[in-house]
């Protein structure tokens, strides 16, 4: 169990607070990494985690994070990214017999800025998250090209890279505690200014709109060093103007649970579920309503530490995936340095006086 006296609790407290909030809006999407159309959605899982919902220390802060993914899909998830390259038409039958590999390395970058004047009760925030990397993505099996009405049909494999910048992610929080215990609802969404060409096998923007929303909840004491986080949020995607496809409404779930092990050091769980809830429209129809799923989960550590007059804070957690439906599958790791303000400790009050000899 973590020890402190009452100042050094409520000075934790505000800082790791902080991480919270410069945490949670990281996210991106990479047409190597996820699906729906081709199995690659708005919503990146494991974009929230531990601490999504506790406010933070008023001012500006910026998160670095480097992700990594490295997946596979057969069968309909790999046909319907050969659909989309190759335009095979809807009265074009294709073959299932394919394999899809992907990796992406990206470098996301989130500033965010903590209003100190309340809003609804509540702390207000807003960020913009913005990416560059590389994504990269081949395909095995009986590879079908769309000639009019007609198809060609070989077997063999094509492979694809881009390096380049992606979709930009804007969101906005707002967050209420009481206690140990936080609330959140946040609205974020997809600006496709991100490189993207449908006749591409790997892309870094996902050539559509899209707009999610939703709410989380975090349990934090920091006297025990106990901390779990759930938040839910829903995506409405705007139909894709290059190939005429829109998206179903996409669930998600992700989680984190944390045990401070002092101060500065914590380590923990993370994991995510993720369900499309309603069919995808204009798709081929060999693949049906085509709706995606994936659950991950995974271990997270996680360390502060002052930076002049600043805190930084590093965390790496990873992901396992499993139960996949029409959408690639694999594993991804996210390392995350953040930068925040100092908890201001002239206005900090201790809960009961502190006795020193």
């Amino acid at each position: 169990m973590m020890r402190a006296t009452s100042r050094q609790t409520c000075q934790l407290w505000l800082i790791l607070l902080s991480f919270g909030a410069a945490m949670a809006p990281l996210g991106c999407v990479s047409d190597a990494a996820y699906a729906d159309e081709s199995g690659v959605s708005y919503w990146l899982p494991g974009r929230f985690s531990s601490l999504a919902a506790a406010p933070a220390v008023p001012g500006w802060s910026m998160a670095e994070v480097y992700y990594h993914t490295s997946i596979s899909a057969f069968g309909a998830t790999a046909a319907a990214r050969e659909i989309r390259v190759g335009g095979i038409p809807r009265t074009v039958n294709v073959s299932l017999d394919l394999h899809l590999n992907a990796q992406a390395d990206l470098l996301l970058l989130n500033p965010t800025y903590t209003f100190a004047t309340p809003l609804l009760g509540g702390q207000f925030a807003i960020g913009v998250t913005g990416l560059f990397g590389r994504s990269s993505a081949d395909l095995n099996g009986t590879l079908m090209a769309g000639i009019g009405p007609f198809g060609a049909t070989r077997s063999g494999s094509i492979g694809d890279s881009i390096t380049s910048v992606g979709d930009l992610y804007p969101q906005a929080t707002l967050k209420w505690n009481t206690g140990v215990h936080n609330f959140m609802t946040y609205v974020t969404g997809d600006i496709p200014v991100g490189a993207y060409d449908p006749n591409r096998l790997a892309n870094l923007g996902i050539g559509h709109g899209a707009i999610d929303g939703g709410g989380g909840y975090t349990y934090f004491n920091p006297q025990a060093g106990h901390e779990f986080s759930a938040v839910v949020g829903l995506t409405y995607n705007f139909k894709n103007n290059y190939t005429q496809y829109q998206n179903g409404i996409d669930f998600h779930f992700d989680w984190g649970a944390s045990q401070f092990l002092s101060k500065q050091v914590f380590v923990g769980l993370v994991g995510y579920a993720y369900q499309q809830i309603t069919d995808d429209a204009g798709q081929h129809p060999i693949l049906g309503g085509f709706r995606s799923r994936v659950l991950g989960v995974g271990p997270q550590v996680g360390f502060l530490f002052p930076v002049r007059d600043m805190q930084g804070y590093v965390n790496l957690k990873g992901y396992g995936e499993f139960a996949a439906a029409n959408r690639p599958a694999g594993w991804n790791t996210w390392l995350t340095f953040s930068i925040s303000p100092t908890a201001p400790t002239s206005t900090i009050t201790p809960t009961r006086p502190i006795v020193t000899k």
